[in-house]
């Protein structure tokens, strides 16, 4: 089988329109190569996601190389501010343009061509498996989460796991994510008594005591950070009270804030505290404050050890750049693989990622596979 071009691969799984939850193809092109190449593929549907299981050597081995990644891409948002086709993955001085150039179909590209020339070339002592789901940018509740049981039922398992997301900042191998922090939205409802605002006594109004509430949420400091997390953060990212009228204290004030949160905490943590801190101003105020919590993930660190070592090590010898052990940016599904083996992330220069004119250089691509292909390579050593 001739070598696998991870650049051609991308480019034909650009041109698969795949905005969340539309597969448009992208998967039924990874299917059919990796069957071709001695893969054992299954489809891992659920919830009217598509999600490609993929795997090499037997199954239950004791030493299991793991990529994931996923083929569904964000919104092109106006296409009449691309300058380039948003989908037609055309070249231009060695840049490919398109979404989902960067964000990840590159990543998908890349790893599935080393795999199969790896195994092509080198039938490992082992067994690789690749797990691509088409549900990430989304909810992301029917795609790797839906892998990961279908792997259970199955009898599978990877023994470590690397995922191929946009890592490196501005320069290709400056850095591999070893963990990433929580994330987490709380929305708060004030519910007052409406009334006029000539006559503010008549009334009970919503917005002071939503006003007092930001205020102390924003200003209380969480930690200081830790030895591989940054401080954890705070943002107020909507008041609102649908209230076009200024003689009129409305009924009801609603507002959210975002968390992004270390190893300190845990979602049940913050929650509790979220809860405590309405509670006093509610009865402060005295009104009724509703609060929704919604934890996207929990924070979580893969130990610098033996698989960020391989990764770092195959990085820094076909790039020349030793890269920084991070935890910063938000969530990915590396959020759910750690619940089932230790994983790392590394892939290409994520500047233009959900941007207008996604695009990647096409160096960076066949770079990229060279990486992942001397990853597997030393981990069968």
């Amino acid at each position: 089988m001739q070598p696998v071009d991870p650049a051609a691969l991308t480019a034909e799984l650009v041109r698969c329109p795949s905005v969340t939850p539309m597969d448009a193809g992208a998967l039924d092109i990874l299917h059919d190569l990796l069957s071709s190449a001695g893969f054992e593929c299954a489809w891992a549907d659920r919830g009217g996601i598509r999600n490609l299981f993929a795997r090499f050597g037997a199954k239950g081995h004791a030493r299991t190389f793991g990529f994931n990644g996923h083929t569904d891409v964000v919104p092109i948002g106006n296409a009449g501010d691309w300058t380039m086709p948003p989908f037609g993955a055309e070249e231009r001085d060695g840049v490919m343009y398109g979404r989902g150039t960067t964000d990840m179909k590159s990543g998908v590209a890349a790893f599935a061509a080393a795999a199969i020339d790896f195994v092509t070339n080198t039938p490992p002592d082992g067994g690789i498996i690749l797990a691509i789901t088409g549900d990430e940018e989304g909810d992301a509740v029917d795609g790797t989460t839906a892998l990961l049981a279908h792997m259970e039922e199955e009898g599978e398992a990877m023994s470590v796991c690397l995922v191929g997301e946009p890592t490196c900042p501005d320069t290709m191998g400056e850095m591999m994510k070893i963990g990433r922090r929580g994330s987490m939205t709380a929305w708060f409802s004030v519910t007052g008594v409406q009334g006029h605002s000539a006559y503010p006594h008549r009334a009970n109004n919503p917005l002071p005591p939503l006003m007092r509430l930001m205020d102390r949420l924003a200003s209380h400091e969480l930690d200081q950070g830790t030895d591989h997390f940054d401080p954890s953060t705070l943002a107020v990212v909507t008041v609102d009270t649908g209230n076009p009228a200024t003689n009129v204290i409305p009924a009801q004030a609603r507002a959210a804030v975002n968390i992004r949160f270390n190893d300190i905490h845990s979602g049940d943590s913050l929650t509790a505290w979220l809860k405590a801190q309405t509670d006093e101003v509610a009865s402060a105020y005295g009104v009724e404050i509703d609060v929704t919590v919604k934890v996207s993930g929990e924070s979580f660190l893969t130990p610098p050890g033996h698989l960020s070592d391989l990764v770092a090590a195959a990085v820094e010898a076909e790039t020349g750049v030793k890269p920084v052990l991070s935890t910063s940016g938000g969530t990915s599904d590396a959020r759910f693989v750690k619940n089932h083996c230790p994983v790392v992330e590394f892939g290409l220069v994520g500047q233009s990622m959900h941007k207008v004119d996604e695009h990647v250089e096409v160096a960076h691509i066949r770079q990229l596979k060279s990486i992942y292909a001397r990853i597997l390579q030393d981990y069968f050593k």
